[in-house]
């Protein structure tokens, strides 16, 4: 028996979901972004009412790790932290290209030849991406990449790529290939970690709750508004 909370808040997605035994019981999301600090916990306590469950029934907590929004990652890591310390149950990491992946690679039927790439809006024409194939393996590292008009034109030439994520739309203008798909409708959602999450847990792959840090993939850096005059 496992009961699994997973929280999703690395891109502008906001969600959660439950899983028992490996299988989605119950979802909640905001899609209008940027509100992870205001909705995370309100969405899980709707979560746990509607399905008259308590945080002390859970099993374990997942949490999405990244790449992605070091703000959403950071609000996202110290709940799954909180809870997993308040519980005294296990702290769950899954990759968060992964989970987009797989769960568009489950989306529908696809060659079997046909690999998938996730890919998360970083700044300009640079996004956080990595390559699956049908079976979820990692076919290519984890990078940031800055897309032009050759990128991956060599693993083009060869087979099918789906390209998704909040990052896909503005490569598709770019990426000109017969061999290239893009559905820039679906994102994260933690109802695609569920598969992972319970993967982990049975594999008792377990993150250290007190040291765990979300993966970046690059540092935070800060920025500041063009009307500022330092020292004023």
């Amino acid at each position: 028996m496992s009961l699994i909370l997973n929280i999703e808040t690395a891109t502008e997605i906001c969600s959660v979901s439950l899983a028992e035994n490996g299988k989605l019981i119950a979802l909640k999301e905001d899609l209008e972004g940027q509100q992870h600090a205001k909705l995370l916990t309100v969405l899980i306590e709707e979560m746990f009412r509607e399905k008259n469950i308590s945080i002390k029934e859970l099993n374990a907590v997942a949490v999405s790790k990244g790449p992605g929004s070091y703000t959403g990652l950071r609000i996202g890591v110290s709940a799954a932290k909180g809870i997993a310390y308040a519980a005294d149950i296990p702290l769950l990491a899954v990759n968060t290209l992964q989970a987009m992946a797989l769960g568009v690679s489950k989306s529908q039927d696809f060659n079997v030849e046909t690999w998938f790439c996730p890919m998360i809006d970083a700044r300009r024409m640079e996004v956080y991406t990595a390559f699956f194939d049908l079976q979820n393996n990692l076919m290519r590292e984890i990078a940031a990449e800055i897309i032009d008009e050759n990128s991956f034109s060599e693993i083009l030439k060869e087979r099918k790529i789906v390209f998704h994520g909040n990052g896909a739309a503005k490569c598709s203008k770019i990426i000109q290939s017969t061999n290239a798909i893009f559905i820039e409708s679906m994102g994260c959602s933690a109802s695609h970690m569920v598969e992972l999450s319970y993967h982990a847990f049975q594999n008792k792959q377990f993150a250290d709750i007190a040291y765990f840090e979300p993966f970046y993939l690059k540092d935070f850096i800060a920025t500041v508004p063009k009307n500022t005059i330092l020292g004023k």
